[in-house]
């Protein structure tokens, strides 16, 4: 067996604390950037999808599929349709600052021409370029349908449910087997957007909790009860 000299130990062990320091050196211009990339892509999609008029009216702690997130829902300024199944816009965030959806329940996407089904998958598919775009590799479409969403009004001192709806574009992340959906509003714009969106085959339910979705946080005691009738 060759004798191994102190002055070739000493180079070897030179080497490897080069190469350690070069790679935490790696790491550490690498980390800042993959932690600040989420949270400065979902505050700008954020800003553009939120209507005018709108202001914060809560936040709380979320969890989904048992990670920590937040739910922060913003109302209009006017307190116009403020409650529960009323006018809103919510956002759910996960604790690394990804955007795992919004809802966008606004009473001026009543009515209006829907986007041909085309259209409506060129849309989404401009939105999750910007909002998403690690959807993208494993992108499996599963179909594009109208789709629609309740939302409750308050005229002449009586309350109305209506319809908003938008065009679903409904995909598959062949990735880790998750679903999830832009929906096209009249507008031409995201309506709402979900993904991460676990599915449990047998029984055929949704595991996936439904922070955006008031009927269900009512469900859940999490939210106040809609305006009486």
């Amino acid at each position: 067996m060759p004798r191994i000299t102190p002055v070739i130990a000493i180079a070897v062990l030179g080497l490897l604390a080069a190469t350690v320091a070069t790679v935490a050196l790696a790491q550490t211009k690498k980390g800042p950037a993959m932690t600040t990339a989420a949270p400065d892509v979902s505050a700008a999609v954020i800003r553009q999808h939120l209507p005018a008029g709108y202001r914060e009216a809560g936040r709380r702690a979320a969890a989904v599929d048992g990670e920590h997130a937040e739910l922060v829902r913003y109302e209009r300024a006017d307190g116009r349709n403020a409650f529960a199944g009323g006018e809103h816009f919510s956002t759910i965030v996960a604790a690394d600052g990804r955007l795992k959806g919004f809802a966008r329940m606004d009473l001026d996407l009543m009515g209006g021409d829907l986007p041909s089904r085309e259209e409506a998958r060129e849309i989404a598919m401009a939105f999750l370029r910007q909002a998403a775009p690690d959807l993208l590799p494993g992108l499996q479409l599963s179909w594009i349908e109208p789709h629609d969403e309740p939302l409750r009004v308050t005229r002449d001192g009586r309350a109305e449910n209506l319809t908003l709806t938008g065009m679903k574009v409904k995909m598959r992340n062949t990735v880790d087997g998750r679903w999830f959906w832009v929906i096209v509003g009249p507008d031409r714009k995201a309506m709402v957007f979900e993904r991460d969106i676990v599915w449990i085959t047998l029984p055929g339910h949704r595991q996936t909790e439904k922070w955006l979705h008031d009927g269900w946080l009512v469900e859940q005691g999490h939210a106040a009860k809609p305006a009486a009738t």
